[in-house]
């Protein structure tokens, strides 16, 4: 098998420690923005956007400087978020090759994706820049893309593209002429030797591949070999794959103590959006989402929404948030927010030509949510009993969607039995050991049917053993009003109890 020509793609995105920052807020997008790093009074500013650009900032301005402009948003670097960041920006590079590597460096993402052999999958190699820098930009971030033969070539053609030009193509062999133009910073140089050029005169890359070799390493030693090899885009360099875990994460910290549900919501849709937009990428959906909430005072808020099937529908799982919430609302201000989402396959319901539409999963989970702020959590789902002879013994289990086949149409009908918590007290009058009149909620009904009794007792194990007997009876007034129920005679107490109705 003949081995395929090498091709690269590099993802390079400026000022890594706005765009981390800003990617999540865009109210701030048409603000001037600078990010300041350092510890007070020594802050400067290390990264800005466009707009602050064309301002007339700077890097490395102080914060007295920033000051003497007019309506520019001040923000702290996080580390943290750029960490976050770069882990998305890889995935999303992995999402075209598995074979990628990073070359960050402070300030700035740098990524090599060996994209050869891709050209079935995403076309020629103009179509797979605009693709990656999409799906860059999918995620709230502008990137520049570069394509060639070379590693390096691809790395410095990126670091030399104005922001106009964001996709560049290097055709194969012509390497050493879409160098030649760019300013001789672009090379992976050492401020030394950039002073070095700088003295002699040097001032592009063409200027670089036009000295002689010998001469060049005898003034700056043998590194001047790799930086002519640079040059002509022929250095070589073995790729070093890493491999980036796919995990839906999401998290901004608070400019300012946060109490207010209605301010956080909005902050979560965006935060929703991007996570959606990274699971549908793969062809899957949300599952369920936890969301932990940084506290004032160093306390944490975690809650976890569960739908009963996974969906990508934004306002479904902001209502589903904002209801769970405002049933478990946090006990101090918010600092910061954290989303966790674990994906699931999307939901697909194969219907037949005659079969009635079934409600959304959405709505039923929006609908036990409510009910469930009124009620209180635990208090809805289906009854399951358990594993006791007590009647009354039961608990609650989450709503879930049945796999067996419903029930044949041929099924006799039975009774329903409404139980009474706490089962009502009564008078019974017996005649030879059965019930013959009972008096229930101030009537007196005679009896017409008994059947029983059924003996139960149980958990003589414990201190509080019980036994009882329990009748079916229907009984009838003068007036033809008409009981159909269950007694219960307690061995113990030596009463009785309406322990049921039958519907």
């Amino acid at each position: 098998m003949s081995r395929l020509s090498e091709l690269y793609a590099c993802i390079y995105v400026r000022e890594l420690p706005a765009q981390a920052l800003l990617r999540l807020r865009p109210e701030l997008h048409d603000k001037p923005c600078v990010v300041f790093e350092g510890e007070p009074p020594t802050e400067t500013v290390c990264a800005l956007n466009t707009r602050a650009r064309l301002l007339g900032l700077r890097r490395g301005m102080t914060k007295v400087e920033v000051e003497t402009f007019e309506n520019v948003t001040v923000l702290q670097r996080s580390l943290k978020t750029e960490a976050a960041v770069r882990t998305i920006l890889l995935e999303c590079a992995g999402a075209f090759s598995p074979r990628i590597e990073d070359r960050s460096i402070n300030g700035l993402f740098v990524c090599v994706v060996d994209v050869a052999g891709t050209e079935g999958l995403f076309g020629p190699s103009l179509m797979l820049a605009k693709q990656i820098r999409q799906r860059i930009r999918s995620v709230g971030v502008v990137a520049s893309v570069t394509i060639s033969a070379n590693v390096h070539t691809a790395v410095c053609v990126a670091r030399g593209l104005s922001s106009g030009v964001p996709l560049r193509v290097v055709p194969r062999g012509e390497e050493a002429k879409a160098l030649a133009p760019l300013p001789v910073t672009v090379l992976d140089i050492t401020e030394t030797q950039a002073e070095t050029f700088l003295t002699w005169g040097i001032r592009t890359v063409a200027a670089v591949a036009a000295l002689p070799e010998r001469s060049l390493i005898a003034r700056l030693g043998q590194d001047a070999k790799r930086l002519l090899q640079l040059a002509h885009g022929k250095h070589p360099h073995l790729l070093q794959p890493i491999d980036v875990p796919f995990v839906l994460e999401e998290q901004a910290e608070l400019d300012s103590p946060l109490d207010a549900l209605e301010s956080l919501l909005f902050g979560l849709s965006t935060m929703l959006e991007q996570l959606i937009v990274r699971a549908r990428s793969r062809v899957l959906a949300l599952a369920s989402v936890t969301i932990t909430l940084r506290l004032d005072g160093g306390g944490s808020h975690a809650r976890t929404v569960n739908p009963r099937v996974p969906t990508n529908e934004k306002k479904l799982w902001l209502k589903l948030l904002q209801l769970d919430l405002e049933g478990h609302p946090p006990n101090a201000y918010i600092l910061g927010v954290h989303l966790h989402a674990e994906p699931g396959a999307t939901s697909k319901v194969q219907l037949g030509l005659f079969s009635p539409q079934l409600p959304e999963p959405g709505r039923l989970d929006v609908t036990l949510a409510k009910i469930t702020a009124i009620v209180g959590e635990g208090n809805v789902g289906a009854a399951v009993l358990d594993d006791t002879r007590r009647s009354s013994d039961f608990h609650i289990e989450p709503f879930a969607i049945p796999t067996a086949e419903p029930p044949s149409s041929g099924t006799p009908a039975t009774a329903c039995l409404r139980l009474l918590r706490p089962a009502e007290r009564t008078r019974v009058e017996t005649r030879q050991g059965q019930p013959c009149e009972i008096q229930f909620r101030s009537r007196w009904y005679v009896l017409e049917k008994v059947y029983g009794p059924w003996l139960k007792g149980g958990d003589w194990w414990n201190e509080s053993i019980w036994g009882n007997e329990q009748w079916d009876v229907v009984g009838k007034t003068d007036d033809s009003a008409r009981l159909v129920c269950r007694l219960s005679y307690d061995f113990i107490h030596k009463d009785w109890h309406v322990a049921g109705l039958y519907d």
